[in-house]
């Protein structure tokens, strides 16, 4: 297969992408890590434990050779969650053609975004991210929805937009990736925190202002960053911050849900099958914002919770004793 879409991650969200790819007229690859579950999906051409009740369309093809999977490539997608993503990239020594990371977080030890990573592992890649307020189990039934493509590169730009969106995916090219990426990696977190007041029974007046500060928390450690205000307010920042924190679907919402109402992380992370990245990326988060001098404060409190050093009421009290100043 030459000139096709290689999507390297066949979780909910890979497996979500691959979809769109072939109905926006693609040929696909999709790399799972488990050779036992690659075969199992192109088999029965569904990833059942994943993406329940949607069906694969001819035309993607599913392998556990990566190598395969990107020789010949006109775009690779990399979605794999932002913790694993160093691994996979080693594993690629050479990537063949431009690539979207469509991973959001912050990767703990290093604290880089992934971009960072990529250019790290592949420093001549031509790269960007993938991001938006998408849930997979809408984009693999083709429900009306909206993305950015970021790069640096405007060709990059136009080579995503025109392979990836059709008419019920519009996508957009921007040129602020760091933007892009601060959105989609701090939303999370941010989700958690309105979900733990929903759980804790706080009421809607508490989410609301929580959300609404927590996009102010992005816009000061995307500016700092170098990202941009307009980025921060568009549908890689405004847009997927209410997606997260406020959609019923939130991996992050739910997590943050059952920890407001009392239950433990190592309980609530036993029963799930996807990941959720907003536990992981808070504490690395926090820190990253440190090291610039930026203050998040819903942030900070959210990676207290999820390290167990206070409760879903103690980090409320905290925030709400912090002193009085104007908005």
């Amino acid at each position: 297969m030459k000139d096709h879409i290689a999507i390297i991650g066949a979780g909910a969200w890979g497996t979500a992408l691959a979809i769109q790819a072939r109905r926006a007229g693609q040929s696909v690859m999709l790399w799972a890590r488990d050779p036992t579950r690659a075969a199992l999906i192109q088999h029965s051409r569904a990833n059942e434990r994943l993406l329940p009740g949607v069906s694969l369309p001819d035309g993607i093809t599913v392998t556990a050779d990566a190598a395969r999977a990107v020789n010949g490539a006109a775009l690779i997608l990399l979605v794999v969650p932002a913790q694993a993503l160093r691994p996979v990239l080693h594993s690629l020594p050479i990537l063949p053609a431009p690539a979207l990371i469509c991973a959001k977080g912050v990767e703990a030890g290093s604290l880089m975004l992934p971009l960072e990573i990529l250019s790290a592992t592949h420093p001549d890649a031509i790269a960007g991210v993938l991001s938006g307020p998408n849930f997979a189990h809408e984009i693999a039934r083709g429900l009306p929805a909206a993305a950015v493509v970021a790069s640096h590169d405007a060709g990059l730009r136009a080579l995503g937009v025109a392979r990836l969106g059709s008419a019920e995916f519009r996508l957009y090219g921007g040129d602020d990736p760091v933007g892009a990426e601060i959105g989609g990696a701090a939303k999370n977190v941010i989700a958690i925190a309105a979900g733990a007041v929903m759980g804790a029974g706080l009421g809607e007046n508490a989410r609301a202002a929580l959300i609404t500060r927590g996009l102010a928390e992005i816009a000061r450690l995307a500016l700092a960053l170098g990202g941009r205000a307009d980025t921060v307010a568009g549908l890689s920042g405004l847009g997927d911050l209410l997606l997260t924190a406020t959609g019923a679907g939130s991996r992050n919402t739910s997590l943050g849900m059952a920890l407001g109402r009392g239950e433990s992380l190592a309980d609530i992370l036993a029963a799930r099958q996807g990941v959720t990245e907003g536990v992981m990326t808070a504490p690395a988060l926090i820190a990253r914002a440190a090291q610039l001098g930026v203050d998040l404060p819903i942030c900070a409190a959210v990676a207290d919770l999820v390290r167990g050093r206070v409760t879903v009421q103690e980090a409320v009290a905290r925030l709400l004793a912090r002193p009085q100043r104007d908005e």
